[in-house]
């Protein structure tokens, strides 16, 4: 699973979150606590994290609102905490794009456990462990470099990719003209299923679309197959 993975805990609660980031440290983790949402989105802006653990209850922007942006981005995994009984908390956190949940009060044991599952999870769906890896992906008018994470243009323009565009993309040049459905895409970038509300792929492709079609209005690179998915109609060619 790699070395010291860095997990970033965020509870109003100042024993719980205290008291899980010593336990994470005491267990080989790299742990840092924040109190709100807020605070959140500072370490999340500062640094690397591996995986949130996030609270639901909190005052100001609650963690169902916190999940929701994360999933949405899809660079980190998310661990819901809910209160003991709430299911509506629990179903509504894992059809917004939580990795997994815990009832509290919880053993700090099975929390450890939830997360490396996660992590196992995440990492062995990373398509950088694909044949992609370290190579140039020239189609359309577009190069993806897949080291520098970026879009080059025949103008040789750069144009920069968040780590889930990037994630999205390199799924989507693998299979070039397959038809992917939200939930095979969602399995393959993030390595879990998706809820009955779950927009998060409609979401990335969206803003990946407004990177790399010619006109966003008629897109023909990232084509959506009624009842289907979404297929990279296009060829791709990898260059050294």
């Amino acid at each position: 699973m790699g070395p010291q993975p860095h997990i970033l805990v965020v509870d109003d609660h100042a024993q719980i979150r205290e008291s899980v980031k010593r336990y994470l440290e005491k267990n080989g983790m790299r742990a840092t606590a924040a109190k709100d949402a807020a605070d959140m989105d500072v370490q999340l802006a500062a640094g690397h994290f591996d995986l949130v653990v996030l609270d639901v209850m909190m005052p100001g922007e609650d963690g169902l609102s916190a999940c929701r942006r994360l999933a949405d981005d899809g660079t980190v995994p998310v661990i819901m905490l809910t209160a003991l009984g709430e299911e509506s908390d629990r179903i509504s956190g894992l059809e917004i794009g939580a990795d997994d949940y815990l009832a509290k009060p919880f053993n700090p044991r099975e929390l450890l456990a939830r997360i490396k599952s996660v992590l196992r999870r995440s990492r062995r769906q990373d398509p950088l462990a694909g044949r992609l890896a370290g190579h140039r992906v020239r189609f359309e008018h577009l190069v993806l470099d897949t080291d520098r994470q970026i879009l080059i243009d025949d103008n040789a323009d750069e144009i920069p990719l968040t780590s889930s565009e990037f994630r999205l993309l390199v799924v989507l040049l693998e299979r070039a003209r397959m038809v992917l459905s939200r939930d095979q895409l969602l399995d393959l970038t993030a390595g879990r299923t998706a809820g009955p509300l779950d927009r998060t792929i409609d979401n990335q492709i969206s803003r990946l679309r407004r990177k790399i079609e010619p006109d966003v209005l008629r897109p023909r690179i990232i084509k959506t197959v009624r009842n289907g998915g979404y297929c990279l109609a296009t060829d791709v060619e990898e260059e050294a």
